[in-house]
């Protein structure tokens, strides 16, 4: 049962019958302006306690954390093409970008081929008709690798404002009726397997990282109200054939680059902002862009965004790549005095894993799940998924239940146990996709290659 809207329900339904009552009692005997005031603040307080009912999932994987964990506690478990399904619309091309939402509304970036349009779709959340759709309309050939569509990344949302990356084609703010607000054209993204970091909305800053591009590559703070410049870091250039992981591939010493979407962490001394660049983490003050810490032994290949849980921050190379984990306390290199552990050719794949507790789940590019210990890195157990576990997606964690959503639309749940691995689910809805699972108000939303799927009770 959607026990977040029954209690939403009630609680207007209760709320009705209180001001009723209330006012035909104290009618007679309230001054007026006390009375309205007195509803008011009654009206304010049960709807915001309604409010808190629903969940909105306003960037990728979540939170400004990135932890990709969810607050409601009674999601779908079990759905298939018709079971469960509240709705299903189509879409009209291919896209590997996970959608964002805001109370009633799903926004999509969503890229159109034949016409050379680079957008943003606007759907209610209700039913999933469309709303609005704004975009542009960019000519100049772009690379990317056949199975990254234009407009990989996820949008981002403050409930006043959405931003979106297209990628080559520049960043652009609208309101949340589809007006444009501003844009920004930082040059073309050069590189063979495209790009798919999403902005993250930070206080009044909006943080982006314009790459993969070994030689115009950026980390830029914009005023999100603006668009104008706050403060920018330019990525460093790195060597062919500088790999740690001992993986030399076929191109000049093998491909560098990051599809990492940096994320916001606390620390005692203020957030940092951390990005996983080619063979470095690097850990910044998001407000003046001051580079607080550094961290070599990262590969040159980056998908997955780190992981931070209890001052620990964990960060995975793709490709078999090396994973490095660090405290996030201290200053300057702190690649020997605050490194925890470190493992050359890990299992790290496309998509990025969940911290539960003590302990990381996360998933290789082939199907195969993996739980370790956080501050050990201890392997505590490992399991082939069921079905065509492949995946490019995201874990999601909704209290001791994990999702993974594969390649293929099919779905596993399974429990988030030190001890071992525990099947819950097994749901298929049998399309392509390389999105990760979004979450709000108890439904759960797949974004394919064919379409947008809304998951209920």
């Amino acid at each position: 049962m959607r026990w977040g809207l029954t209690l939403k329900y009630y609680l207007q339904a209760l709320l009705v019958f209180t001001l009723n009552h209330f006012i035909l009692g104290y009618m007679k005997t309230t001054p007026c302006s006390f009375l309205l005031s007195s509803i008011g603040a009654g009206v304010g307080l049960l709807f915001s306690i309604c409010d808190l009912a629903a969940e909105n999932w306003p960037s990728w994987r979540g939170d400004l954390a990135g932890s990709g964990h969810s607050k409601e506690t009674s999601l779908p478990l079990e759905w298939d093409q018709k079971k469960n399904v509240i709705w299903r619309i189509d879409l009209p091309d291919r896209g590997n970008s996970t959608p964002v939402i805001w109370k009633d509304r799903i926004f999509v970036n969503q890229a159109e081929k034949a016409d050379n349009f680079r957008g943003l779709m606007c759907f209610d959340k209700k039913n999933g008709s469309l709303l609005w759709k704004k975009g542009v309309t960019y000519q100049q050939k772009e690379k990317t690798h056949p199975s990254n569509p234009y407009c990989s990344a996820s949008p981002s949302t403050d409930g006043e404002r959405i931003i979106v990356s297209y990628g080559s084609a520049g960043i652009y703010c609208y309101d949340l009726e589809g007006n444009e607000l501003w844009k920004r054209d930082f040059g073309p993204i050069n590189h063979t397997w495209g790009n798919a970091a999403s902005p993250v909305i930070y206080g009044d800053l909006c943080i982006y990282y314009h790459g993969p591009d070994n030689n115009n590559g950026l980390l830029v703070a914009l005023n999100k109200k603006t668009g104008e410049t706050v403060w920018k870091f330019k990525e460093p250039q790195r060597k062919p054939g500088s790999r740690t992981d001992g993986f030399k591939g076929r191109e000049q010493g093998g491909v560098i680059g990051a599809w990492s979407t940096p994320i916001i962490i606390p620390s005692p001394t203020g957030d940092q902002l951390v990005m996983t660049f080619p063979m470095q983490i690097k850990a910044f003050d998001p407000k003046r862009g001051k580079e607080l810490w550094t961290s070599d032994g990262l590969n040159p290949l980056i998908y997955t965004s780190p992981m931070y849980s209890q001052n620990t921050l964990v960060a995975m190379g793709g490709y078999y790549g090396n994973t490095v984990t660090v405290k996030t306390d201290g200053t300057g290199d702190v690649t020997k005095k605050k490194r925890l552990w470190f493992k050359e050719r890990d299992h790290g794949g496309i998509g990025t894993g969940v911290i539960k507790g003590q302990q990381i789940y996360y998933q290789d590019g082939n199907g195969k799940l993996y739980c370790v210990e956080l501050q050990s890195g201890e392997l505590l157990w490992q399991q082939k998924l069921p079905g065509s576990a492949r995946t490019w997606g995201s874990l999601m964690l909704s209290a001791d239940h994990i999702y993974t959503l594969s390649q293929a639309g099919e779905t596993v749940v399974f429990k988030a146990d030190a001890k071992g691995f525990q099947a819950i689910a097994h749901n298929q809805i049998g399309e392509k996709t390389n999105s990760s699972i979004a979450v709000s108000d108890g439904q759960l939303f797949i974004r394919t290659w064919k379409s947008l799927w809304c998951i209920g009770q």
